[in-house]
């Protein structure tokens, strides 16, 4: 919840400090759709850099692989970092409408279970999440006045760990809505 605060703190400040910009070429955005549904927050920036291309980085904190819950003793202390290149196929000025997304993403942190033996005994499992993920990202960008966007979005990646493939897939799944203001 604090983290969302800060977020919203950032839009409004950009809100109030750039807003008499007439070339809005930043992009601050957050997916909604993860933070309300398993406690993710994904915040990210986006600069454009062409009339329909951008770069983006994005940062997710409590990052989980394929929506994985932390029920029972199940906890993830994870946070990724991904660098982006977004490509809009769109007829509108400044980036809206369809959109690939090629990616790289950096993964840290840990994944911690308590676990049985054959005895009964409980154990505590770690899987050391630290990876590199390359993937690639569709959605669809809505632009409100050059100032608010919207737009769902759904990322695939392969995940090189082979100890997070032991635990885990190769292959990951990022779904989400962002809601973004422009500056």
């Amino acid at each position: 919840m604090k983290k969302l605060l800060i977020a919203c703190s950032l839009l409004f400040i950009c809100n109030n400090g750039f807003s008499q910009s007439s070339d809005r070429l930043n992009e601050i955005k957050i997916n909604i759709a993860n933070t309300i549904a398993i406690a993710s927050v994904e915040f990210g920036y986006e600069r454009l850099i062409d009339f329909n291309q951008s770069i983006e980085f994005t940062a997710l904190i409590n990052d989980r692989i394929n929506y994985h819950s932390e029920k029972g003793s199940r906890k993830f202390d994870t946070n990724s970092f991904k660098l982006g290149y977004n490509y809009y196929f769109g007829e509108d000025y400044a980036a809206s409408g369809l959109m690939v997304n090629p990616f790289l993403k950096l993964r840290t942190g840990e994944f911690l279970e308590t676990k049985n033996d054959i005895e009964g005994n409980s154990f505590k499992a770690t899987t050391d999440m630290n990876s590199l993920i390359i993937g690639l990202g569709a959605g669809y960008k809505w632009n409100f006045n050059d100032t608010f966007v919207l737009g769902p979005f759904i990322n695939v990646g392969r995940n090189f760990s082979s100890e997070v493939k032991e635990r885990f897939s190769a292959i990951e799944f990022n779904t989400g809505f962002n809601i973004g203001y422009r500056f």
